[in-house]
């Protein structure tokens, strides 16, 4: 039986968490589904995970961390009725073919994601990604190739184009392929992360649709840092659904538009919280200092934050964080701040 399409299932618009290296791992999911109130989430992505490596035995054990869902993160998956998506990248059919067949049976994704919007030089060289955008013939035999070897719903992140803004043409041809939806970032391969993300152009995407594929949905991804401001868009440019990636790091609890204001309490727990998580999913097998990323995160804008922050920047295992930590809240409860708020701006 074919697994159903949450894309063609969903009554509300999607608000979802974008797919980032060595951010949205199993432990960090989890803690944003925690965090999250049911139905204010809708859809969660696995890191970008290579077909290259999911077609050869060692590369594959390699790689396979990226795909990992652990029983806790699937329990609240379930509990908060959240899809999970896993996303591949590469620019070999038969090797997307193959890595289709592996995520439909071995694994249990919600729905597999092709990533044509990787602006990073280096996978651009490679020939994947944002380099697709100029390779129509190639893409739509990657996207064919995938659709054939898996059930599970397809569909595909992209940018406006690589060089120059190139919405009309590439979305088109997007449009004619046998997708349930497209994820458009606002901006071109040239920009990477700078200026603005261009909500007309997407917007340009979505009147596309309208024409040409009314059946394929359109999500919006750039810039958009708060729920109220993904509704909005959503409204304005009669969008689908909303992926949100670096608003994240501003605001874990972006999912919970109950809570506004969060004490340094709730932030410290919160930190605690992941130094858990990321423990539990991976012990030794994954570098500590990729969590120093996300110290910022919980650190910040409350008193003498930056001294603390600055101090869990030098640590190199859980035992000298947790050590930290528990200084710091000894410190805060002497002095009767553990309550003291702050409010996201």
């Amino acid at each position: 039986m074919s697994p159903k399409n949450f894309w063609n299932t969903s009554t509300q618009a999607l608000m979802m968490l974008a797919p980032m290296e060595d951010v949205t791992d199993t432990a960090f999911r989890e803690l944003v589904l925690h965090k999250a109130v049911t139905g204010h989430l809708q859809v969660l992505f696995t890191e970008f995970t290579s077909t290259d490596g999911l077609f050869h035995p060692v590369g594959r054990k390699k790689v396979d961390y990226r795909l990992k869902v652990s029983h806790s993160e699937r329990q609240l998956l379930q509990q908060k009725e959240v899809k999970i998506v896993a996303q591949i990248w590469g620019n070999d059919p038969e090797k997307f073919s193959h890595a289709a067949r592996i995520l439909t049976e071995e694994y249990h994704f919600d729905g597999i994601d092709i990533n044509m919007g990787c602006p990073v030089k280096n996978v651009v060289a490679h020939g994947s990604c944002s380099a697709l955008i100029d390779q129509e013939t190639l893409a739509g035999e990657i996207i064919q190739a995938t659709k054939e070897a898996s059930p599970l719903p397809l569909s595909v992140k992209t940018r406006l184009g690589v060089k120059k803004l190139d919405t009309e043409r590439w979305i088109s041809f997007l449009l004619q392929q046998p997708l349930d939806a497209i994820i458009i970032h606002g901006r071109i391969q040239k920009q990477m992360s700078e200026g603005s993300a261009n909500w007309e152009e997407i917007g340009k995407a979505a009147r596309l649709r309208d024409h040409l594929a009314p059946h394929i949905k359109i999500i919006g991804n750039g810039d958009v840092e708060s729920l109220a401001e993904a509704r909005v868009k959503v409204n304005k440019y009669e969008l689908d659904g909303i992926m949100i990636g670096r608003g994240i790091f501003k605001d874990p609890w972006l999912f919970n538009p109950h809570q506004n204001k969060i004490t340094v309490e709730e932030r410290i727990n919160t930190l605690k919280l992941h130094l858990d998580l990321f423990e539990k999913s991976w012990g030794m097998n994954r570098h500590f200092p990729i969590l120093r990323r996300f110290f910022k995160i919980y650190l910040s804008d409350f008193r003498d934050a930056s001294e603390f922050r600055n101090q869990m920047m030098q640590v190199t295992t859980f035992a000298e964080a947790r050590e930290v930590i528990s200084e710091w809240e000894q410190i805060w409860h002497q002095t009767s701040n553990s309550q003291e708020i702050f409010t996201f701006q």
